[in-house]
C-alpha cells in the first residue's frame, strides 16, 4: 500500500512539475509568435484562476473560504502570501520567459531552494552546513555558465532577464516559507484562491490591461486558456497532491519535471538554443536541487528516529 501511495504520489509531482513546464513554453509562444505581453497576460491569468478557484472553494471549502481574514495576523500574512509571493513570483517568472526563454525562466527560479535553505539558517541561528554551501556553490555556478557560456565578458542571457528570475525565485521563496502558517488557517486551495484574485486584481490596476489595444487571434484565447488551466490550476492541484502523499523533500526531487519539459519544449518547437555551457550549467543546478532533496530527506528521517526515542 505504501509503495502504491509513493508511485502515485511521484506521478502527480512529476505530473504536475511537467505542467508547470509545459505552461512556461506555452507563455513563450504567446510572447515570441503571438506578440501578448507579461504585463498584459499575467493580470488576465492570476484573475482567471482566481475566479475558478473562488467558484470552487464556494463549493466545496465554504466553511474556511473567509476564515484566513478573522485574524489580523493571518490577513496580513495572507496579503504577503499572495501578492509578494504567488502574485509577483509569477509575473516575473512570465516576464523571466518573455525576456529569455522558458527554460531560462524555470531554471532560474529552481533557485529558490538555495534561497529557502539560508532563510532557515538566519531564522534557526545557525552557520551553513558544509552541503549547504556546497549547494549555494552548485547554484552559482550553474547560473553563470547559463548566463555567460563561460566567458565573463559578455552576457548570454540579459541583466533584466536574471534580474527578474532572481526576483520570481524570491517569490518562491516568500509564499514557501509562509505556506506552514498559513495552513493552519485555511486549506491550501483557498490560499491559492485568495492569492490568485489579489494578483489579478492589484496587477491588473497597476498595469491596466483592458487599455492595450490588442485582440488576441484564437490560437491566443487557447494560450490564455492552457496557462489558465494547466499552469495554474491543473499543475498546483496535481503537484500539492503529489507532495501531500510523498513529502516535499521527494517533491523537490520530482519537480525536476519543469525545467526539463520547458527546456525540452523551447529546443524542439520553440527554436531556442541549447547548448553545451547551458546543459553544463542545468546539470550542476539539478545536481543542487538533489542534494537539498537527499538532506531535507536524511533530516526528516533523524527528527523521526529523535521522536520514537
Amino acid at each position: 500500500m505504501e509503495k502504491k501511495k509513493a508511485r502515485i504520489g511521484a506521478f502527480l509531482t512529476l505530473a504536475g512539475g511537467a505542467c508547470w513546464g509545459l505552461s512556461g513554453s506555452m507563455g513563450q509562444y504567446l510572447f515570441t509568435v503571438e506578440g501578448m505581453d507579461s504585463s498584459w497576460l499575467v493580470p488576465i491569468r492570476l484573475g482567471l484562476a482566481g475566479i475558478l478557484l473562488f467558484l470552487y472553494c464556494m463549493v466545496k471549502e465554504r466553511e474556511g473560504l473567509f476564515r484566513v481574514w478573522k485574524k489580523p495576523k493571518s490577513a496580513i500574512l495572507m496579503i504577503v502570501y499572495g501578492f509578494i509571493g504567488v502574485s509577483l513570483c509569477q509575473f516575473f517568472y512570465f516576464l523571466t520567459i518573455q525576456l529569455s526563454s522558458a527554460s531560462i525562466g524555470t531554471i532560474l527560479q529552481d533557485l529558490s531552494p538555495v534561497m529557502i535553505l539560508f532563510c532557515s539558517c538566519f531564522l534557526e541561528k545557525r552557520m551553513p552546513k558544509r552541503y549547504e554551501i556546497l549547494c549555494l556553490f552548485l547554484a552559482l555556478f550553474g547560473v553563470f555558465l547559463i548566463v555567460t557560456h563561460g566567458d565573463v565578458k559578455e552576457l548570454h542571457v540579459s541583466l533584466a532577464a536574471l534580474t527578474a528570475g532572481t526576483l520570481s525565485a524570491v517569490g518562491v521563496t516568500i509564499y514557501n516559507m509562509l505556506t506552514k502558517e498559513l495552513t493552519k488557517e485555511c486549506p491550501v486551495v483557498v490560499m491559492q484562491a485568495w492569492s490568485f484574485l489579489m494578483g489579478g486584481v492589484v496587477l491588473g490596476l497597476f498595469f491596466h490591461p483592458w487599455t492595450v489595444p490588442y485582440v488576441p487571434t484564437a490560437m491566443g484565447y487557447v494560450g490564455i486558456a492552457f496557462v489558465v488551466v494547466v499552469g495554474n490550476i491543473l499543475a498546483f492541484t496535481t503537484y500539492i497532491k503529489g507532495v501531500s502523499l510523498i513529502g516535499p523533500s521527494k517533491g523537490i526531487l520530482y519537480g525536476f519535471s519543469e525545467p526539463v519539459t520547458a527546456a525540452i519544449v523551447s529546443v524542439l518547437f520553440l527554436g531556442s538554443h541549447f547548448g553545451i555551457f547551458d546543459f553544463a550549467g542545468f546539470m550542476a543546478i539539478f545536481l543542487m536541487l538533489g542534494l537539498i532533496s537527499y538532506h531535507m530527506r536524511e533530516d526528516s528521517q533523524e527528527m523521526e528516529m529523535c521522536t520514537e526515542e
